[in-house]
């Protein structure tokens, strides 16, 4: 791995090196802290990372199942009789002054979904006062709706007139024998609004001419004086089903079409763009005709969104502080609005370094606004309380409906735009230092989406050098990223996790790889223990050592049954081999007695117990553990760890009835011997409520039991 181009830190890109302003600074704070630097407990950091991982993604690594950031791809393009169309490319609409074809009217008259409802009454509004405005969001259909209403009172033909004319000058664009005139998307700012005033004159001269005007802006147009209309859009829903009947006009097709699995998650989902509407009746009609596979068809929708993505980041439209706050939404999908938005503002920064190196960053500090930057982002915004170490806090949150954008979006610019790659390598570089986990757990997140994408770049200019950090803080980053890129479906994650724990392999290498194996290992458990196991074989440091046993101890304590039982195999065939492997075998069982939800294993004895009354596999878990623990309360390395977790068991019991059925089931099973009898009796004797208190009542009645 190491032999890579761009791996070592002395070869990254010079682009990359100029962003590190902190110099000698930076690497002395590094050597203060890598003196004093402890790893951090792995039982909270697992849980750390479980509850800072956004619910797209988490289930891929929980579960083992791939969704959210992963998805598919459509390859190819979806031919349409002889003649090659892209279904779901977006671009920007161009404007130009002109008379618009009629045959694009009637056609449009064909598909226009909410007429009756939507248009219809505003027609007489128009009628009298001859000029309209019309004020919505993008893509909503406005100029549809505008084309609908000049069409509905005759005003055809229709000019269209240039969006980039002085609201001053509209008057004089009112040329020629047209009926009917529309301005699309109207440019306006605080310095060039749309006045009263401007549309009084136009008035005047619409009467004279017995024609009419509509105009249509954005929500955030600068009007002064001006009663806009805000348009109401019709459903996405109603629009796929106007475009559809146009199209097939058989209602029994129509019907087989709109039941398909695609059709019906299209029809599920929230928050798709009207022309999203209409490009995916165009792919369900073509379905009809043969012209697109059910496997093309199933990936429109990730097609979709990928269309979106690569407007955004294509075109000169959206501001550069724009694409830094998608990027960090990406990152920061479904965390607090807050933390996105001043994240997003440190990108910029680095951005604006890139474009200009010897410029300082500026960032304002108003004049954004939450409702713009979200419209943009086809993103919503909801409370809901977040994990902090302080407790639950209720904050604003931000997602973006679709999912899958967040992963469209880090692929996109990682993969597509790598002049962006110094600013966010620096960027996700300082996630990874900061000192809360909800950013550091983004920050490995994000890596691991990047790796999926292209894993050498990712390895070599960011997941690497946190593994050969000095600082455990970094190592633990790249951990959680290689195991988030693993459950991702990231390739060659198992070689390169194997390979930092074979002999001769860095010990910051080994030591992220034995950390990672306790996040992977549910998917790969066999794999994880084998790993573990040489790791400890050809190590010779007591500190790792224990590090190898918190891992296979995670494991062990899995919330999956059938891991679980996978890892307690295992550990049992390591008990036999004698040397490291006995002795991590005997050390993860303790650990995972003693750490974390130590109950687990009390539970699962007590389960499989009464499993195996009913021939199922838990009799042979049942018989496995007791032997684990008889063969731990016989080695004097490991009785005195084994004898505290069982005390705080029988504590637990106190208040638990149910915690001390079970350890009536466990505690006779654990004698063997005379000496096994008389070394649990002696642990329930001694056992006191507090430093001077009586010996527990549970404890007086589990000693009849002993």
């Amino acid at each position: 791995m190491s032999e890579n181009a761009g791996d070592r830190r002395g070869e990254r890109p010079q682009d990359d090196d100029v962003l590190k302003t902190d110099g000698p600074e930076q690497n002395g704070e590094e050597n203060v802290e890598a003196a004093d630097d402890r790893p951090q407990d792995p039982w909270s950091a697992r849980r750390e990372l479980y509850e800072h991982v956004p619910k797209a993604v988490s289930g891929s690594l929980v579960g083992g199942a791939q969704t959210g950031v992963s998805g598919g791809s459509v390859t190819g393009d979806v031919v349409l009789g002889t003649k090659v169309e892209h279904h779901y490319r977006f671009g920007t609409a161009t404007h130009t002054s002109g008379n618009i074809p009629p045959e694009e009217i009637d056609q449009l008259a064909e598909v226009f979904a909410g007429y009756e409802e939507l248009v219809h009454p505003l027609r007489d509004r128009l009628r009298e006062e001859r000029v309209l405005v019309l004020s919505g969001a993008p893509f909503s259909g406005r100029r549809s709706a505008g084309l609908m209403l000049l069409r509905a009172l005759g005003a055809v033909p229709v000019r269209a007139v240039d969006p980039n004319t002085r609201p001053t000058a509209v008057k004089d664009e009112l040329n020629g024998d047209s009926l009917g005139y529309l301005i699309s998307d109207l440019a306006t700012n605080r310095e060039n609004p749309l006045r009263d005033i401007d549309l009084w004159a136009v008035r005047e001269t619409l009467r004279e001419k017995d024609a009419y005007l509509v105009i249509t802006v954005d929500l955030f147009a600068s009007l002064q004086g001006v009663s806009a209309v805000e348009w109401q859009p019709p459903s996405p829903q109603a629009v796929l089903r106007s475009h559809l009947h146009a199209r097939v006009q058989n209602s029994r097709k129509e019907s087989e079409l709109l039941a398909l699995r695609p059709s019906r998650e299209f029809l599920g989902r929230e928050g798709h763009q009207l022309r999203e509407a209409a490009a995916f009746a165009k792919v369900l009609s073509a379905h009809v005709e043969g012209a697109v596979t059910p496997e093309q068809l199933a990936e429109v929708g990730t097609g979709l969104v990928r269309e979106q993505v690569q407007e955004w980041f294509g075109d000169e439209e959206t501001q550069l502080r724009d694409k830094a706050f998608l990027i960090s939404l990406a990152a920061f999908d479904e965390a607090a609005y807050a933390l996105t938005a001043e994240l997003s503002d440190a990108l910029f920064a680095q951005f604006q370094r890139t474009e200009d190196a010897g410029r300082e960053p500026r960032v304002g500090i108003f004049g954004t606004s939450i409702t713009k930057r979200l419209r943009l982002a086809r993103a919503i915004e909801y409370w809901q309380k977040e994990h902090t170490e302080w407790g639950p806090v209720r904050q604003r949150m931000a997602r973006f409906q679709e999912p899958r954008t967040a992963g469209e979006v880090l692929r996109e610019v990682w993969t597509s735009h790598p002049s962006a790659r110094p600013a966010l390598l620096e960027w996700l570089r300082r996630l990874a230092q900061d000192g809360r986990p909800l950013v550091r757990a983004r920050a490995a997140v994000t890596a691991a989406v990047l790796a999926q994408a292209d894993l050498p770049s990712a390895m070599a200019l960011l997941i690497e050098d946190w593994a050969k950090s000095r600082r455990y803080r970094d190592c633990l980053v790249a951990a959680n990223a290689l195991a988030m890129a693993h459950a991702l479906d990231a390739p060659n994650i198992s070689q390169i996790l194997r390979s930092w724990c074979e002999e001769g392999a860095e010990a910051r290498h080994r030591w992220t790889a034995i950390r990672a194996y306790a996040l992977v290992g549910p998917r790969m458990p066999d794999e994880a223990l084998r790993a573990l196991a040489e790791a400890a074989r050809t190590g010779e440091e007591e500190q790792e050592a224990e590090h190898i046993a918190e891992s296979a101890a995670l494991l062990l304590s899995d919330e999956s049954a059938p891991v679980r039982s996978r890892v307690l195999r295992g550990l049992l065939q390591l008990l036999g081999d004698g040397g490291s492997d006995h002795r991590l075998a005997l050390q993860a069982f303790v650990m995972a007695c003693t750490r974390g939800d130590s109950r687990m294993l009390l539970r699962w004895y007590a389960e499989a117990t009464s499993a195996a009354t009913d021939g199922d596999w838990g009799g042979a878990d049942a018989e496995r553990l007791l032997l684990l623990w008889r063969t731990a309360l016989s080695d004097l390395r490991y009785t005195t760890d084994a004898l505290r977790a069982l005390a705080g068991w029988v504590r637990e019991a106190g208040a638990d009835p149910q915690a001390e059925e079970e350890l009536a089931t466990l505690l006779p099973a654990l004698v063997g011997s005379a000496e096994d009898r008389k070394r649990l009796a002696h642990m329930l004797e001694t056992l006191r409520d507090g430093c001077r208190g009586a010996v527990p009542a549970v404890a007086e009645r589990l000693m009849s039991v002993v």
